[in-house]
């Protein structure tokens, strides 16, 4: 982990943006993002699937030409959650 390598992956992604083809937007409009070293059965998952190591990992996020609300810290990156 010290090394913050990108890891090998079937599918050659190694990170995903608005550019991304494919993606799966959630009824309300948000992006569920699956980060996990497994591929997902569920295909709607599958398009939104970041694959990830064995082990511990990070996980980088960057906001380009943040709104006022990332700015004056009033805006907070949603939680992320542990599937096990």
């Amino acid at each position: 982990m010290p090394e913050r390598l990108l890891v090998a992956n079937e599918i050659d992604r190694y990170s995903i943006g608005d550019r991304t083809p494919g993606l799966v937007h959630d009824d309300d409009g948000g992006l569920t993002l699956y980060v996990s070293k497994h591929r997902p059965a569920d295909p709607k998952q599958e398009a939104n699937w970041l694959p990830a190591p064995d082990g511990p990992f990070t996980i980088a996020i960057r906001v380009y030409g943040p709104e006022t609300s990332v700015l004056d810290g009033s805006w907070t990156l949603p939680a992320l959650s542990v599937d096990a």
